[in-house]
């Protein structure tokens, strides 16, 4: 199956730099194009594509109400959207994932991220860029919080490492040059911690291990 994505972006250049690394990808395809908010509404309503990737700040209509719109509480048939913007704030990261947003993800995060979030929003997960959630679970995390119990299947030493530098906001690639792995391996491994801890992303994981204090 052909992912099928629509791009909201005011600048040409962010527009052009996503096309060629999602069309680059063997199931994926660009099928439209949106110069602000507006048309984002008018060319997702027309194409209902797979996934909408949505910049904030643009004109007429900023990405939080394209996200609203889309894919909001009150919308019947909603849509995916992955915030993407270079604006981390954190007031803009809970109205996107109020909004509807299965995902938000920083300009900056690269190429490899960006598919992954593709990606993720097509099987129904959330991806957040790493260090956002990092911000995000430090500030909602309460010291009376009870801890997230154990997993029943106890993660090997090698998993609880990878964990925790999950909960540090590193990617699958600075994770494997941490420990001279490759990036695909520390995928298996953040694949095979989310089974264990029964958590459907790289956040649950961030959340388990801030909960029973084993962030260093």
């Amino acid at each position: 199956m052909t992912i099928r994505i629509l791009l909201a972006d005011d600048q040409e250049s962010v527009r052009l730099g996503f096309r060629l690394i999602l069309d680059s990808q063997p199931d994926m395809e660009v099928v439209g194009e949106a110069v602000d908010g507006l048309q984002a509404v008018e060319l997702a309503g027309r194409l209902r594509p797979d996934v909408v990737l949505a910049d904030i700040r643009m004109p007429r209509l900023d990405g939080l109400e394209v996200t609203r719109r889309l894919a909001g509480p009150e919308v019947s048939d909603p849509l995916r959207v992955v915030v993407v913007t270079t604006f981390d704030l954190d007031e803009y990261v809970h109205t996107a994932l109020h909004n509807g947003a299965c995902g938000f993800l920083l300009k900056r995060s690269g190429p490899a991220l960006l598919v992954e979030a593709v990606r993720a929003a097509v099987a129904g997960d959330t991806m957040i860029s790493p260090s956002v959630t990092v911000r995000l679970l430090k500030h909602l995390r309460s010291p009376t919080k009870p801890k997230s119990p154990f997993p029943t299947e106890s993660l090997t030493d090698r998993e609880t490492e990878i964990a925790r530098l999950v909960a540090k906001g590193l990617t699958n690639a600075e994770i494997g040059s941490e420990l001279f792995i490759s990036a695909g391996t520390a995928k298996t491994h953040i694949a095979n911690i989310q089974r264990k801890l029964d958590v459907r992303n790289r956040v649950g994981i961030a959340a388990w291990v801030w909960d029973n204090g084993l962030a260093a």
